[in-house]
């Protein structure tokens, strides 16, 4: 069985996915966003766990999952190990347990193999620009793109997010070109649209890591803006 690198697991979460869901936190990510919460999942390095042993433990919560929870591979990047994420996705599949993956679509491997094993997939949208995309993440959004292809082409049931931030992409203009890549999936496939807004949660981390955090001193997204926000989206079936 595969080895892979884990940061932690969360049993019977809620907010990752439909259902009950036991929620497994990969190590390892190529973005570098601004806003990140979770700079201890940067590094490939950490807990390390089989394949088998990973999907065993999720088999003991299916009495809990009952007919719309599952597991979730979250990070970090679940994309970043491949090899890991597609043979626990097989063995969840053998095991009759809905699997959803939480990514930014930034990775490696064989995205078809991957998907072809996945229920749902929740796809954070950093920004639809590539511009913006580059200055959010640190990377170009070719990548983000190709995995956008491989989505549409195996018709994967999406919840989509996106963080907005003060004074990064909270402008009207913003959110109307967010509004524009919502629209660019086929409309089959898009379950849920969410605006979740920046927070300084994870800021503890970076002083414990010795990190300098980019955005010091910025405060968190007020839910007055948010609602403002969600004003100039028309996606009222769907945005949360």
């Amino acid at each position: 069985m595969t080895e892979g690198y884990i940061h932690s697991i969360e049993t019977l979460g809620t907010l990752d996915g439909p259902g009950l869901r036991m929620v497994v936190f990969l190590q390892g990510c190529n973005l570098r966003c601004i806003y990140c919460h979770n700079p201890d999942t940067w590094t490939t390095c950490g807990q390390v766990i089989h394949s088998l042993d990973l999907v065993e433990k999720a088999k003991r919560y299916k009495p809990y999952f009952k007919h719309n929870g599952g597991i979730t591979f979250s990070g970090g990047e679940p994309l970043m190990q491949p090899e890991f994420l597609l043979e626990c996705l097989i063995l969840c599949k053998q095991k009759g347990i809905h699997t959803v993956i939480d990514t930014s679509g930034v990775g490696s491997g064989s995205y078809d193999e991957i998907l072809k094993f996945t229920d749902l997939v929740i796809l954070d949208i950093k920004h639809p620009k590539k511009e913006k995309y580059k200055k959010i993440t640190g990377n170009e959004i070719s990548h983000y793109k190709l995995f956008k292809e491989a989505v549409i082409k195996n018709e994967k049931q999406l919840w989509l997010k996106h963080v907005v931030t003060p004074g990064i992409n909270d402008t009207k203009e913003d959110m109307l070109y967010f509004e524009e890549e919502v629209r660019s999936f086929p409309d089959e496939l898009v379950q849920k649209v969410e605006l979740l807004p920046y927070h300084t949660l994870g800021i503890f981390k970076y002083e414990n890591l010795n990190i300098k955090y980019r955005l010091e001193g910025l405060p968190p997204l007020s839910k007055a803006k948010l609602s403002e926000l969600k004003e100039y989206i028309n996606l009222a079936k769907l945005i949360k």
